[in-house]
This record gives C-alpha cells, structure tokens and sequence, in this order.
C-alpha cells in the first residue's frame, strides 16, 4: 500500500465477512458501542485548529470526520432497522463527499453531531443487543454495489467504519507531535 493509501485508509481497506461468529457480533457492537466516548476523550487532546487540518491532501478536516460519521452512522442505524423490520430492503445510497460540504458538515461547532453520535449509538446498542444471533443473517440489498449484505456483514462494515474515521482523526493528532 502506498503512501496516499495508507493515509485513505489507515485501518486497511473494508473486506466483507463472508461468515461471522458470536464473538464477532460481540467485538462489531462493542466498537459501536465505545465510539462516541472514544470522540470525546479525543476531542479532549486536540484544539480547534488541529481540527481545521485535512488528514491527507484533499481529505476532510477534523471537524468534517466528526460531522460525516453522525451523518453515516444516521443512515446505517436506519439501514439496519430497515433490515431488521422489512424483507431485504433496498437502501437509498446519499453522496456523502456532497453531504461533506454542506454547511451543517463544514461547521466548526461539533455539539449537535455529538449529540446525535451518543444518542445515536446508545440507541443503535440497544437494537444490537436485542437482536438474536440468526437475525443477524437478515439482509438488506444495495443497489449501488448490486448486491445483499446481511446485518452482520452491516454491523462489521460500521465498526470498521468507526475505526477507519477514528484512525483519520489519531493522523490529524500526529501530525501535531
């Protein structure tokens, strides 16, 4: 991997489970779980302007990772509920790189994505937790890959994904050292 690759994507690239286990189910929903106190005790070592800094050329700023996960974490949880109450629904796929430069993602005040991370994913834990191990097999269809995914091949692409932006803001952080 590159240098530009490993700055996209510092945790490696997302590959699909094609089995999981319980133990996988209980590590994806712990990482779902710990997110939003792993952004505040981040947010603590960091200031605004370590924020303002993209963590690669061309890539979003500190304030913009923070903003992007409330927003992709909003439609995952919608995306999994979907799956959990309906027969292998399709999703709606949303551009994120545009939702990225809306003023509500560019803003430097992180108060009203923070909220939504930690009631968000309070509430996410509370659906993961009361899920039965074979629901997990349910599915949801994607049109944008063609393709199911059922909620543990879901559950294991947003834990990633939590580490994946996590790693993003630790490399504005380093930069800084």
């Amino acid at each position: 991997m590159d240098k530009l690759e490993q700055l996209r994507f510092p945790v490696g690239k997302f590959h699909t489970p094609k089995e999981f286990s319980e133990q996988d189910i209980a590590n994806w929903k712990q990482t779902i779980s710990d997110f939003s106190n792993k952004i505040d005790i981040f947010l603590k070592s960091i200031d605004s302007s370590q924020l303002r800094t993209p963590y690669r050329e061309n890539g979003w700023n500190g304030f913009q990772v923070i903003h992007h996960c409330a927003d992709s974490h909003m439609n995952a949880y919608i995306r999994f509920k979907l799956g959990m109450t309906e027969d292998a629904p399709e999703i709606r796929p949303y551009f994120e790189d545009r939702w990225a430069e809306l003023p509500d993602a560019t803003t430097e005040n992180l108060e009203d994505s923070l909220m939504i991370l930690k009631g968000l994913h309070r509430r996410w834990v509370i659906v993961l937790n009361s899920t039965e191990y074979d629901d997990f097999n349910r599915s949801i269809v994607h049109p944008e890959y063609g393709r199911k995914y059922n909620l543990a091949q879901l559950l294991a692409m947003y834990a990633w994904h939590c580490n994946h932006h996590y790693a993003h803001l630790e490399l504005i952080k380093k930069s800084f050292e």
